[in-house]
């Protein structure tokens, strides 16, 4: 084993603070990845993968994990079998992190591997709001070779890689090319809420993190934590078998009635394995797919309270123009609506994201 990897801590810092490229920018002034409103509450899969696709990811996309299984785990990506050729790349785990948790010494479950550091792409949340980033990333990053990651991301991580994991979110942050790329799907809002306070207890905050086999080992990366998080040994073929348990294990840790997780795995594009198969009808049904996440992408980044307003005026001034009481009980039928769809919520009813 080489040096360990904070004995280039110095020069690597020296390296960064000076480095120039269009890929990323010396200045060290965090420049927030925006994306995250989006990313992190809508854990879409269709956003994920127009993310890795603009990244310069070359065949790679996202499905959601509906059933909490190896065989679903494994359908998904389009491999009934482990032999064959249609690995899953590893999973990103959307889950409420528990604010009120004390920080613990190690880990409920696996240990730390603080020496893994020094041999796979693993770095520290320095920002807020950036772990569905770095979840996406931590598998991605960690499978160059098995995926064409794209020159920029290639270069991006060979300069890393002397960095400790601290340096290494810093320089996450500062990347112009992964920023201007989430940038791209933040929604347009003529309002800002540049106001911060520290979550409590009551708030409801989720967190994001990744599971991904490398170099033999299943591991959990999970930038909020000092090291890697290993789960014991683990091959690709192994790895729908050995993480759904580790899953599994994460959500009993919860009471009965939260449900709100979600899953999505990185798995090669599936239009690839409809083509090898010959699979027409499947490969027009990914082309349609595909098609409706630009649309989908498309209203998401769209600010629609301009039109909305201009439709609310039109009816305001429709009830207006009628005769006798109309607008008046048209207001009142909507505040009685509203009334009674709050006493519902308060009740108990209400949707939650969820398996």
């Amino acid at each position: 084993m080489g040096a360990p990897i904070y004995a280039h801590y110095r020069d690597s810092r020296a390296q960064f603070l000076a480095y120039k490229s269009p890929t990323l920018k010396g200045s060290r002034k965090k420049k927030h990845i925006n994306i995250e409103a989006v990313v992190l509450r809508e854990m879409d899969k269709g956003v994920f993968t127009y993310l890795v696709d603009n990244l310069g990811v070359k065949d790679v996309q996202f499905e959601e994990l509906i059933a909490l299984d190896a065989d679903s785990l494994r359908e998904i990506s389009g491999n009934r079998c482990s032999s064959m050729e249609s690995p899953v790349y590893g999973v990103i785990f959307l889950f409420k992190y528990p604010t009120g948790e004390t920080r613990r010494d190690t880990p409920q479950k696996g240990t730390f591997d603080s020496e893994a550091a020094e041999n796979i792409f693993f770095a520290a949340q320095t920002i807020q709001n950036a772990c569905g980033t770095q979840a996406l990333l931590s598998v991605l990053l960690n499978k160059d070779g098995a995926i064409d990651i794209g020159s920029q991301m290639r270069d991006f991580k060979e300069f890393t890689n002397a960095f400790p994991s601290d340096l290494r979110g810093e320089a996450l942050s500062n990347s112009e090319l992964i920023r201007d790329v989430h940038n791209s799907f933040a929604r347009s809002s003529p309002f800002v809420d540049e106001t911060q306070r520290a979550a409590t207890e009551d708030d409801d905050v989720y967190h994001f993190i990744a599971y991904t086999p490398i170099n033999g080992s299943l591991y959990e990366l999970d930038g909020l934590q000092p090291a890697p998080i290993s789960h014991g040994p683990c091959t690709f073929d192994e790895f729908p078998d050995k993480v759904i348990p580790v899953l599994q294990e994460r959500i009993g840790r919860y009471p009965a009635t939260e449900i709100r997780f979600n899953l999505l795995a990185m798995v090669r594009d599936l239009r690839i394995r409809a083509k090898e198969i010959g699979d027409h009808e499947g490969l027009v049904r990914e082309e349609h797919k595909r098609t409706a996440w630009q649309w989908e992408n498309a209203l998401r980044r769209h600010n629609f309270l301009g039109f909305t307003t201009e439709i609310l005026k039109g009816v305001v001034r429709s009830k207006l123009q009628e005769s006798g009481t109309s607008y008046d009980e048209w207001v009142q039928n909507a505040t009685s609506k509203t009334e009674n769809r709050l006493k519902d919520r308060r009740g108990g009813s209400g949707s939650a994201e969820g398996f």
